[in-house]
């Protein structure tokens, strides 16, 4: 009601609706409450004519219209628009009634889902477990109660390592690294485990135990019924063999991630193999678009095939034509007597894969037309066309569309070549991938160095998380052999990060960046300076002062822990 209505007209408002309270409001925004009571009073001394706004109270609460429902504690609520204040609505003991109904058809639903869960977890055949941060159980299975021994209920608020022989989990609590298909003996039997941490908002709040396979008759059981789909299917390939990256060779598996935009670019890649048609990779540098060419050539039709490599940035103009075409014998001077063939005879029943193909010279681009369509090339210096057949696969970097509309680019190759675009997502897209790929190059490092395999700090990962990572999967290659080598350990910590990397990590590459994140950043490093501070004292304290002995089990130089005590105001 307006507030300059009567009170008699107010009354007969209320007598038509049946209510006992109603707003005043003025320019769509409540000014006050008219109360059933009020207005009887009002109405017994004959102040029939007044306006309401004489009567009205301002004792009413109101809700702006994003608020949550479990924050009303009481009704009738008025509810505002944030922004603007203007009343939009009212809740009453009606709809609290319905919110009650929805809730409980909700929880109804939800007990529902977890009775589900709980039946498939307890009956599953592989032993699961869950740690808390603490590495306390949770969650624990009949079939790893099984094989450890222990009744669920009693393993079930203990910590891991007091109910499982052996367990590795609270050492991926420390890392955040997962460690899948691990051989793990327990109980005396040989099993294959998976070890998976658990993040929420960037760190570490529990990690899962799965026992995959019990002793190596499985895994071989498992092997021969692989290698019998391979041959219902046609394939030859033998499935027990050396790391397929070191034999040049790489799988759809062997691409490692588990983000949606990477599988799903994956699950293109490996629609694409079946085929003839011309794929075109898209992404930053460093992505991985040549281990997708690869990928790609290995399930093809052409997997017997050559997989020819072609970097377009890397090859100068001048030679260009001869590299990919050939050259007959004495086609120009310091050039092989008998002729040398070009990447395209090549790639003959295999796959030739140009890489930046976005820097290849324009003029170059008619030449590789016309390939692209007559399936004919003829060498340098030469007078006879020669047949090839091959898979196409180009990459780039760059804009292609773009380079068209710039004149860069013919758009008639560009239409051949985009038959089957598959775009390549940059790690910082796919952050969640970041422990599978440290954990394969950590044990790919260990095998190479002929070393011990080395964790990560869980921290380390966290800063890790933070960076812009512009060099992509190939930059955190780099970084993750630079700290295997130069730590001394088996546990790399953020000490052993050089000090250009920490800043690196640190350093805001986009002004566009919020004001919270910078702050996030800011509380990240102060809590490692914090950390580093206490692991000082404590070996100070360990060493009753000693500060050579410090040094020595810091793995620092006398002259550094000299700085950082200074630093830290210690001296």
């Amino acid at each position: 009601m307006s507030p300059s209505i009567s009170i008699e007209s107010a009354a007969i408002m209320f007598s038509n609706h049946a209510i006992t309270e109603i707003p005043v409001v003025f320019e769509g925004c409540i000014q006050g409450v008219v109360s059933i009571y009020e207005l009887f009073k009002s109405l017994k001394t004959g102040n029939v004519d007044e306006s309401v706004a004489t009567i009205m109270h301002h004792h009413y609460a109101t809700a702006f219209a994003d608020s949550f429902m479990h924050d009303i504690h009481q009704v009738p609520v008025y509810v505002v628009e944030r922004s603007t204040g203007k009343l939009v609505g009212e809740l009453t003991t009606k709809e609290l009634i319905l919110f009650q109904h929805y809730l409980t058809h909700t929880l109804k639903q939800i007990n529902e889902v977890v009775k589900w869960y709980e039946l498939i977890f307890d009956t599953a055949y592989e032993g699961l477990t869950v740690v808390d941060d603490q590495g306390v159980i949770q969650l624990f299975n009949q079939a790893y109660s099984r094989y450890v021994g222990v009744a669920k209920e009693a393993a079930i608020g203990k910590k891991a390592d007091e109910v499982i022989e052996n367990t590795r989990l609270p050492v991926v609590l420390k890392t955040g690294i997962p460690e899948r298909s691990q051989p793990h003996r327990l109980q005396g039997q040989n099993l294959v485990v998976h070890r998976i941490p658990i993040w929420k908002d960037n760190r570490i709040i529990g990690a899962a135990g799965i026992l995959v396979y019990e002793g190596v008759s499985e895994i071989y059981r498992v092997i021969q019924k692989m290698e019998q789909l391979d041959k219902n299917s046609k394939v030859d390939r033998p499935l027990i063999s050396s790391d397929n990256t070191e034999m040049g060779t790489v799988k759809f598996e062997d691409i490692l991630g588990e983000s949606r935009s990477l599988s799903q670019a994956k699950k293109i890649a490996r629609k694409a193999a079946a085929s003839s048609a011309p794929v075109l990779l898209t992404g930053e540098s460093g992505v991985g678009k040549e281990q997708f060419a690869k990928a790609i050539h290995d399930a093809s039709t052409v997997q017997s095939g050559s997989f020819i490599s072609v970097n377009c940035a890397a090859i100068p103009d001048g030679l260009m034509e001869s590299e990919l075409f050939g050259y007959e014998k004495g086609a120009f001077t310091g050039a092989d007597r008998e002729g040398k063939p070009g990447k395209f005879e090549l790639a003959h029943q295999g796959t030739i894969f140009l890489d930046e193909i976005g820097d290849m010279p324009f003029n170059m681009q008619a030449k590789i037309l016309r390939v692209l369509q007559d399936k004919k090339i003829e060498r340098v210096g030469g007078k006879k066309s020669t047949s090839v057949q091959f898979r196409l696969i180009t990459a780039t970097n760059k804009n292609l569309q773009q380079m068209v509309r710039d004149g860069e680019f013919r758009e008639d190759l560009y239409y051949r070549l985009y038959v089957i675009p598959i775009h390549i997502p940059p790690l910082r897209e796919r952050m969640g991938d970041l422990p599978i790929l440290i954990a394969h190059k950590l044990q790919q490092l260990a095998k190479h160095y002929n070393e011990t395999e080395k964790t990560i700090d869980q921290q380390v990962l966290q800063w890790m998380k933070q960076h812009h990572w512009p060099g992509n999967v190939r930059e955190l290659m780099n970084v993750i052999e630079r700290l295997f080598v130069l730590t001394d350990g088996d546990h790399i910590t953020f000490e052993h990060l050089p000090d250009s990397m920490k800043e690196s990590f640190f350093l805001v590459k986009n002004k566009s960046k919020t004001r919270s994140h910078i702050h996030q950043k800011k509380e990240l490093i102060e809590e490692a300076a914090k950390q580093e501070q206490e692991a000082i004292e404590q070996t100070l304290k360990q060493v009753q002062g000693n500060k050579t002995k410090a040094a020595k089990l810091l793995g620092v130089s006398r002259s550094t822990l000299y700085n950082k005590l200074a630093r830290y105001k210690k001296l």
